[in-house]
């Protein structure tokens, strides 16, 4: 009876394992990227279940400080200091059906955003586009389906504009008081076992041909710390304004995948979610060199 009790320990506590080392592996394979969504709780049960296995005593506690180490790196993201930028970005994911879009307008009023990005622009929630015209009169939408698009506006006069039909990415060239710079609104795909990967494979590469500064805001479907994330930084050379914060909650999980970035990064908060199952995120950010 003990022995099996050890066994099923040491079954569960490998299993727990590779979901929080496999979690570090989006790079090799897509589900990665999903494991690492859920780093936090599987780093503390991992921690805890491990520690109770019958493995020897240096095996179970290295295990234990490292999954303190991941746990740590993440919580610390949300006490970050991040200064304010110049520049500012309102980004929100609208939801198809939300009713309360004058609510949602008055408030973008309120912070006098440079740049505002959406994403699920439909029939249902486009008034918003059309009464913001006035303080954001140069817009761009781009379909990510038949019903659904993803939108960029500026208060500053743009120079060129890019869609990608299909693949849920809009965006402008800025001419902005002190230079000109890319802004993009963006809707990344569901990570595996859905195409996430595939979507960002389709998109670095537009990224890649830009010349001038890029800010990209939107809803990622992902956590700043995988794989996918750290590739669109790099792409770009740009930083995620902070600090950390959820921007979804699904089954009392709360999920930080709203994100803006820009070249020096900047200062995010959280706004209210207005008729959206989306927090929307106030991003004051770097985006010239001082």
């Amino acid at each position: 009876m003990v022995r099996a009790r050890q066994a099923m320990v040491s079954i569960v506590a490998a299993l727990l394992g590779a979901a929080f080392f496999g979690g570090f592996a989006g790079a090799v394979h897509p589900l990665g990227d999903s494991l690492a969504v859920f780093r936090l709780p599987i780093a503390v049960a991992f921690a805890l279940w491990v520690i109770w296995s019958p493995w020897p005593a240096w095996i179970r506690w290295s295990i234990a400080v490292l999954c303190l180490a991941a746990m740590g790196q993440i919580v610390a993201q949300k006490y970050v200091s991040h200064p304010d930028g110049p520049i500012t970005i309102y980004q929100k994911n609208l939801l198809f059906q939300n009713d309360q879009v004058d609510a949602l307008a008055a408030d973008i009023r309120a912070m006098r955003p440079d740049i505002v990005t959406l994403q699920e622009l439909t029939s249902r929630n486009a008034a918003l586009v059309r009464d913001l015209r006035a303080e954001y009169p140069y817009q761009a939408s781009c379909a990510l389906v038949e019903w659904a698009q993803v939108a960029i506006l500026s208060r500053w006069p743009v120079e060129g504009e890019i869609c990608i039909e299909g693949d849920a990415l809009v965006g402008v060239q800025v001419v902005a008081p002190r230079g000109t710079f890319w802004a993009f609104s963006l809707h990344l795909s569901w990570p595996w076992p859905f195409d996430q990967a595939d979507h960002l494979e389709r998109l670095l590469p537009v990224f890649h041909d830009l010349d001038g500064p890029v800010v990209i805001a939107g809803d990622f479907n992902m956590v700043p710390w995988s794989f996918a994330l750290r590739s669109i930084e790099r792409s770009i050379g740009a930083t995620r304004a902070g600090p950390l914060f959820p921007t979804l909650t699904k089954k009392a999980a709360p999920l930080p995948i709203d994100h803006v970035y820009a070249p020096g990064g900047g200062q995010a908060s959280p706004r209210p979610l207005l008729g959206s199952d989306h927090s929307g995120v106030l991003a004051k950010v770097f985006v010239f060199e001082p």
